[in-house]
């Protein structure tokens, strides 16, 4: 292994001069080889950008074909339970999870959000259709879904370009409020609407929001905690 009489760098075997300084390599005890192959390009070259239609072709057809199978397999050998319409639904709710972010680039991300939370509701029809379980769709699943989709919807679009402690209140707070409402669905469809521990849970939200709408109004001490948390 030869060094560079100049700057002092190692060099590989197939150096002819060096790679920091360009001192020519002069070592008649270890040659350069030409023939090795180098570790390090000699061209500067651009990384060729990903194909995202390829991809999402690829994901397009994999999801197809689970489910083209998954229902060929309950057609053909169990044709009591349709269980193929649940791994079709899921199989479409991680197309619209996957495939769409790639091919809409320039969609606004909130419209991509709808239609997750779109394909997801959709997902408890399919399932509720098909077990004729319309009283817990209408009572649990889908009043759920919807507080759960309005929230999100509203954090995400008030959470956009704000700070890293307004985004955290706002998580905090979104989350208390949908405690809230699972518990007030859960003991509306059982019958009788006593709140307790969603309550406790909203409690401990907004005990953690305080702390952090203090450090927000005082630049002092959101500088401090910002050197201190590395943020």
């Amino acid at each position: 292994m030869s060094y560079c009489v100049n700057c002092g760098v190692e060099l590989d075997r197939d150096a002819a001069a060096c790679p920091l300084c360009q001192t020519p390599v002069i070592n008649p005890v270890c040659p350069p080889d030409p023939q090795a192959i180098p570790n390090f390009p000699m061209e500067r070259q651009e990384v060729e950008p990903v194909d995202h239609r390829e991809l999402a072709i690829l994901l397009s057809a994999m999801t197809v074909c689970t489910g083209v199978c998954c229902g060929l397999l309950n057609f053909v050998l169990w044709r009591g339970v349709p269980w193929s319409l649940f791994v079709v639904g899921a199989c479409a709710v991680l197309w619209v999870w996957l495939v769409p972010p790639l091919l809409l680039r320039r969609a606004p991300s909130a419209v991509l959000l709808l239609l997750d939370l779109l394909a997801v509701g959709g997902l408890l029809v399919l399932i509720g259709t098909v077990l004729q379980g319309s009283v817990w769709l209408s009572g649990i699943a889908l009043p759920v879904w919807a507080g759960f989709s309005l929230i999100l919807l509203t954090i995400w679009m008030a959470a956009k370009n704000r700070s890293f402690l307004s985004r955290a209140m706002l998580i905090l707070g979104g989350l208390a409020l949908f405690l809230v409402w699972l518990e007030f669905i859960i003991d509306r469809f059982l019958g009788t609407y006593r709140p307790m521990w969603s309550l406790i849970a909203a409690a401990v939200a907004v005990t953690l929001m305080l702390p952090l709408a203090v450090v927000r109004t005082r630049p002092n001490l959101r500088r401090q905690v910002r050197r201190r948390f590395h943020f």
